[in-house]
């Protein structure tokens, strides 16, 4: 009876273990059945491509205006080039800009106090942050760290006129990419005075000025390229941005805030005619040096 005992939990036993170890087989064969494929969490969508892609093409957008070619050089007899900047813990004004020589002629002086006193006015500019920052109710808007920045393209046309076009950047902490603004100015050389819209182009041409522009920028549309998400610019856009062009001895080129005529990723900034193109509206007098 003793060995028959013995005998039995001998069986039991070795029945266990190969339950168990099948059991153990199964789980593992299971496992390796459907257990799901583990995917890459750090996998960028289509979202994030395209997010990532429009960075990148407003970077190559910012930087082809700044490569941009003038006629600094050939000026540099004629102008002061004028640099300002200021750091602090909030904030940081970097203002690049020219200033006309004096001795050629008296009159340019007309020219600096202008950009001094109001365009590139760096106390000025400096009031206006803080009191900002002062009158913000934000919290978080005091830890923004705020930049502003302006640069300059000059040309000349015919020793009689220069023709600057400023282009600022203003960029906050936390900001994806900084925004673009313009400003242009045509000054008579030879008068000591600034020169608009309504001094180089006929009374009311205003229409049929938007109309070449809007052919061209429909032009570069259909030939796709950077100008793919682009669209005709407005009359209220036009209209507010008519006075924002720069000249030299063949073309007029308007320039035009980000998203006033191309998204802030594609395009350019501005849209340049030749001064053939634009015959009919040049207003015919001797103080137009765009007149041939």
């Amino acid at each position: 009876m003793k060995y028959l005992y013995l005998l039995i939990l001998a069986l039991l036993f070795s029945n266990c273990k190969d339950d168990k170890q099948q059991d153990i087989s199964n789980e593992i064969e299971e496992n390796q059945t459907i257990k799901p494929v583990i995917q890459d969490t750090l996998k960028i969508d289509d979202t994030d491509i395209k997010s990532l892609d429009k960075t990148i093409a407003i970077e190559i957008k910012q930087k082809k205006l700044i490569k941009k070619e003038d006629e600094r050089e050939e000026l540099q007899k004629l102008i002061i080039d004028k640099r300002y900047v200021i750091e602090k813990e909030d904030y940081t004004i970097n203002f690049n800009f020219p200033l006309l020589n004096e001795s050629y002629k008296p009159t340019n002086a007309n020219f600096n106090e202008f950009i001094n006193e109001y365009y590139a006015n760096v106390t000025k500019t400096e009031n206006e942050i803080i009191e900002a920052k002062l009158l913000c109710d934000s919290l978080e808007a005091e830890n923004f760290r705020e930049e502003r920045f302006i640069d300059y393209k000059i040309y000349n046309v015919d020793d009689k006129l220069v023709s600057i076009l400023f282009y600022k950047e203003n960029f906050y902490s936390g900001a994806m990419h900084p925004s673009f603004s313009f400003d242009c100015f045509n000054f008579d050389l030879n008068r000591g005075v600034f020169m608009t819209y309504n001094d180089f182009f006929t009374d009311g041409s205003e229409d049929e000025l938007l109309v070449i522009i809007n052919e061209k920028i429909n032009e570069k549309i259909q030939k796709g390229g950077l100008y793919y998400d682009c669209w005709e610019l407005s009359t209220t856009d036009f209209l507010e941005s008519k006075n924002n062009f720069v000249l030299n001895e063949t073309n007029v080129e308007f320039y035009f805030d980000d998203c006033v005529m191309c998204p802030s990723y594609t395009g350019t900034y501005s849209i340049e005619l030749q001064l053939v193109d634009v015959l009919s509206v040049l207003k015919k007098h001797d103080l137009n040096p765009l007149v041939f």
